[in-house]
This record gives structure tokens, C-alpha cells and sequence, in this order.
């Protein structure tokens, strides 16, 4: 198994993306997958450290890196709450043979695939449909309903960015999924 690739995921809130990269990462250690390290202006929640979770950096850092040409991919989600990827750390994580997981947005997904190219696998979960989408929303009870509502919406939106993506793996059955998603990883990474 050949380092120095890298994985990015991007799928809509609730498409089951999480659960099947963390069942990669946890279920199968011979990929060697490491989450790349993002960067946010956030302050850090609960037990998250400084470069282990994330690097904090302040909203004015954050900017500075932007001129800079610092980052894969960046958003500012809401006035100075910034996320983003720093090229430097993605190379120091490829650089220690790790194979680099991203778990990103449509948009910042879209932006690694055009900048790491065929180093790149790009993959898109997405639910097998709306309405199941939002009964998962439902289910998981963690949002409001207008919440709920925002992220159908936005999930919507997201879908039609599926075409652009190596490879789009249908969530209707979890197992099949992850078995899917290793077998697309697996071949990916031991392809030269």
C-alpha cells in the first residue's frame, strides 16, 4: 500500500458520510488514513486541543493566510468563524506516509480534487433520496425543525454537485455502502 494519496469526502448533512469514513478509519488501519488537520477561527469546544481537532487560529491570522495563497480551501461560515485547509499541513501528513482523509463540503471538495488532481480520490455519499434524507434528519433528533429545513435545502444544492465527483456511492444500506466506499479506497490507493 503506496502513502501519499489523498481521500476526500463530501456529502449532505445526514447522508451517513461520517459514519462510513470513521468505519475506514477505525475498521481497516492497513489504509493508513489520518484526517487532515483543518484550521478554524473558532474557539475550541469541550476537550478539542490545538492541533490534534483543529489549529485555532484568529479570524485576523486566518485572513492573512488567505493573502498568503496558504490554503486548499477555505469558508467563513458566518462573520470571522472561518474553516479551512492548509496546503502545508496536508504535505507534512502526506510527507509521514499517512494517506489523507478530507471530510469537506461540496465546494471544498471540488476545490482539492482540482488542486491534487489525480493524487486525489473524491468521493460523494449521498442518500437515496430526499425524503429518506430528511426522516434520518428527523430521527437523529438533534436539530430544530427549521434547522432541519436549512439543511434540506442546502442538501439539495449539494446534490447537484454529485456528478462531479470520482465516484458516488448511494447510502440506502449502510453496510453496502461501507463495503463499497473500502473497495473504491482500496483500489485507489494501491493503483500507481
Amino acid at each position: 500500500m503506496k502513502g501519499n494519496k489523498l481521500v476526500i469526502f463530501s456529502a449532505p448533512s445526514g447522508s451517513g458520510k461520517s459514519t462510513i469514513v470513521n468505519w475506514l478509519m477505525t475498521e481497516h488501519p492497513e489504509l493508513s488514513l489520518a484526517f487532515s488537520i483543518s484550521c478554524t477561527s473558532r474557539k475550541p469546544r469541550g476537550t478539542e486541543r490545538d492541533g490534534v481537532e483543529y489549529f485555532f487560529i484568529t479570524p485576523e491570522e486566518f485572513r492573512r493566510r488567505i493573502a498568503a495563497d496558504e490554503f486548499l480551501e477555505y469558508e467563513e461560515v458566518y462573520q470571522d468563524r472561518f474553516y479551512g485547509t492548509l496546503k502545508s499541513q496536508v504535505e507534512r501528513q502526506s510527507e509521514a506516509g499517512q494517506n489523507v482523509v478530507f471530510d469537506v463540503d461540496v465546494k471544498g471538495g471540488c476545490a482539492i480534487k482540482r488542486f491534487y488532481g489525480r493524487r486525489a480520490l473524491s468521493i460523494f455519499v449521498r442518500p437515496p433520496s430526499i425524503d429518506v434524507l430528511r426522516e434520518r434528519l428527523l430521527h437523529r433528533a438533534t436539530d430544530a425543525p427549521e434547522v432541519i429545513e436549512q439543511r434540506l435545502q442546502r442538501a439539495e444544492f449539494e446534490l447537484s454537485f454529485a456528478e462531479k465527483f470520482d465516484k458516488v456511492v448511494v447510502n440506502d444500506d449502510l453496510n453496502k455502502a461501507e463495503e463499497e466506499t473500502l473497495a473504491v479506497v482500496k483500489a485507489f490507493l494501491e493503483n500507481d
